[in-house]
């Protein structure tokens, strides 16, 4: 059970004009988790052949008279559902193929089960997106080929993240491009003829849509998929490991539970709501057995407060499983839910009860109570072990009375016995579950020791005096909770913000085509006001100004002046490009939004290093010899052009909210900075 079957090959490296990147994990590695990735991939394309053949026959069956023909379709349409059924099978074989996620340092510790990243197809963005560019923004598409292949290299690299923090954080930068690309190429009216298929992860259907909604539902999927990965391989001999462990398993749950809630209308079944209610318990409940883990790691004392502390825990590791298996065995989930899965739920739910049970046994039969122990102690803590106490005993009397107190411990250890037999029976029904053999031994070594103690402690009367062992309550040192995805902590940079600041130059807006004008300033005067900050707008424009009779008007935005970008220039900036034009007259490119009336600011104001100031400038003072006549009028007002002002808030509830992360303004160099070079760990196989 080793995750590296053969040494991976060197990480591809490309050449940029700034560096190397690097682009995920080599897809090729001979690893054991790329070689089951591989493979889930292969059986995809299999299911979906058979899913088409099978759609096929039943359209003919619903059209066709001929009774012969329909026998024979209904023939061909039984081998279909039995090859799909097989290979629904064999796709579960892959999704408990926990072995292969394990550390490689694991050794005789129960297996966890990991999540399969879901697959997907191949996505060309170029000839829509350049297309949307042209007719949109008006812009030359060309300008930004590169910006639309390392939207499609980031794409690529995200189906084969590194199993550590660098593949969550690749991940979570595309998760958070798509929020801009969205706004900046979606717009909410029509589609846009990009079909997004992704496969289910459970049953290997595939699911395709023209929007944003199931890429960017499957990519938070895989983010919680791969935070299962990475708590499986910790190792879990360790209490780094361990606490590790925990950690990834909680955010794993944080993840799926915020898809469950953001998402709500995803059509692949692996992400339904009922499903990933599921699937966040199933993570809840490997953290909490870590957390057990962890108490035991470094040796469980033959002492009473210990023996207790350990016996609670683990009849909390049994409980939250006996929850999860019964949320398993419910419609609908229970028809699409592995069954190894549900066993496993199961046979841990009895193992850990039986030892809790074997746990409390050790402590009455191997401690009497002594003189000068604490008996108000431990009388405390007999008393909280359960919900009341047998019929006619109470707990001080039974920790004195040593009659009594062996009896009890035996009946803990026949209950013991009993949840072992159970697990040991329910892991040999489930096929897969017998060909795990770490979980074979641990089941039948613990299960061997629980008989051993009863042996130990057997009398002939036993069957006529000892009496039913109550019920443990369940408690915990530390209670598992769901951390919530943190993608404010990923820095990510809008690769298409050349466009224009995504307040203004997004999808659900519209311009007219750019304008060039040329007018001269009339005494140093050019007959209009500049309110707003990236982009500037023109306010107070005098109709009878040069301006005005070369074709301006209120309330356009200044996308250039002498042919200088100026969709990211504040006021400020702006001003000094007229000043400097001087009274050969000025050179600039004006849009106009098609709905003139929401285009007019009704507030001004500027960024400073993340601080605001607000004003609005009198663009008046042109030529120096005019400065002490004209003043610049400063008023203090609020923002209008804050970063997300105008999102629009029409869309479901199925859509996120753009993330306010990354917000910059464009840099001079022409490539933008890659997100790949995250991944720098050649020992993060894919």
């Amino acid at each position: 059970m080793t995750d590296a079957l053969l040494p991976a090959a060197p990480q591809p490296l490309e050449k940029e004009s700034d560096g190397y990147f690097r682009k995920g994990c080599n897809p090729l590695a001979q690893t054991g988790r790329s070689r089951l990735q591989n493979q889930r991939a292969a059986l995809n394309q299999q299911i979906l052949k058979a899913v088409r053949m099978r759609t096929g026959a039943e359209n003919l069956l619903k059209v066709a008279t001929n009774h012969k023909v329909r026998e024979q379709v209904r023939l061909e349409l039984s081998f279909v559902n039995s090859d799909l059924q097989m290979l629904k099978e064999e796709l579960e074989g892959l999704n408990i193929s926990v072995g292969v996620y394990q550390s490689t340092e694991e050794a005789f510790t129960v297996p966890l089960i990991p999540l399969g990243l879901k697959e997907t197809k191949d996505v060309d963005f170029s000839v829509v997106l350049k297309d949307f560019i042209l007719e949109h923004y008006s812009e030359d598409s060309y300008l930004y080929e590169d910006e639309i292949a390392d939207l499609m290299d980031l794409r690529q690299a995200c189906r084969t993240p590194s199993r550590d923090e660098a593949g969550v954080e690749l991940l979570m930068s595309y998760f958070i491009q798509l929020g801009f690309v969205e706004n900046r190429f979606f717009p909410p009216t029509r589609q846009m003829g990009i079909l997004f298929t992704w496969y289910d992860s459970l049953t290997g259907v595939p699911v395709s849509q023209q929007n944003l909604l199931l890429e960017k539902a499957s990519i938070l999927f895989n983010i919680g998929a791969l935070y299962t990965q990475i708590g499986t391989r910790c190792n879990r001999r360790t209490q780094s490991g361990l606490e590790g462990a925990v950690d990834a398993f909680q955010r794993a749950a944080g993840v799926l539970n915020h898809l469950k809630e953001t998402f709500t209308h995803t059509p692949s079944y692996d992400m339904s709501p009922a499903m990933l209610s599921v699937l966040v318990k199933m993570m809840l409940a490997q953290a909490q057995e870590n957390v057990f883990e962890k108490i035991c790691l470094p040796g469980i004392q033959n002492e009473f407060f210990m023996l207790v502390k350990v016996a609670q825990e683990a009849a909390k590791v049994g409980e939250v499983y006996r929850q999860l298996h019964t949320a398993m065995s419910q419609a609908p989930v229970k028809e699409n839910i592995p069954y190894s899965w549900a066993s496993l739920a199961c046979v841990k739910a009895h193992h850990y009860g039986a030892l809790a049970h074997y746990f409390v046994a050790t402590l009455l039969i191997d401690h009497q109570l002594k003189p000068g122990a604490d008996e108000d102690h431990q009388e405390k803590c007999l008393s909280q072990l359960y919900d009341h106490m047998p019929e006619g005993l109470t707990p001080l009397a039974t920790l004195k009375n040593g009659h009594q107190r062996r009896q009890l411990g035996k009946s803990h250890v026949r209950r013991a016995v009993a949840h072992h037999e159970e697990s040991v029976r329910e892991a040999s029904l489930c096929k897969k579950l017998r060909d795990i053999e770490v979980l074979q031994e641990v089941l039948s070594a613990a299960h061997q020791r629980s008989r051993l103690k009863d042996a130990q402690h057997r009398e002939d009367d036993d069957l006529l005096n000892l009496i039913e062992a109550p019920d443990i309550i369940s408690k915990t040192e530390q209670e598992v909770e769901i951390i919530l995805p943190q993608f404010s902590k990923v820095t990510v940079t809008d690769f298409f913000q050349k466009l224009g600041p995504l307040s203004v130059f997004s999808a659900n807006k519209r311009w007219t085509p750019p304008r060039s004008i040329h007018f001269t300033a009339e005494e140093g005067d050019l007959g209009f006001t500049l309110r707003g900050n990236s982009p500037v707008q023109v306010h107070f424009l005098d109709p009878h100004c040069s301006a005005a009779l070369a074709g301006a008007k209120e309330g356009d935005y200044i996308v250039s002046i002498q042919d200088v970008d100026c969709k990211w220039l504040t006021v400020s900036e702006v001003m000094r490009l007229l000043k400097a034009c001087g009274r050969d007259g000025v050179e600039m490119k004006i849009v106009s939004l098609l709905d003139f009336t929401s285009s007019m600011h009704n507030k001004c104001a500027t960024y400073s290093v993340g601080m605001q100031k607000t004003y609005s400038m009198i663009c008046l003072a042109i030529d120096d010899d005019d400065k002490t006549d004209k003043t610049k009028k400063i008023s203090k007002k609020l923002s209008f052009l804050s970063w997300g002002t105008n999102k629009n808030r029409q869309k479901s509830a199925s859509t996120l909210c753009l993330p306010s992360v990354g917000v910059a303004r464009p840099q001079v160099k022409k490539k933008l900075p890659s997100p790949f070079s995250l991944l720098n760990s050649e020992s993060s196989l894919y």
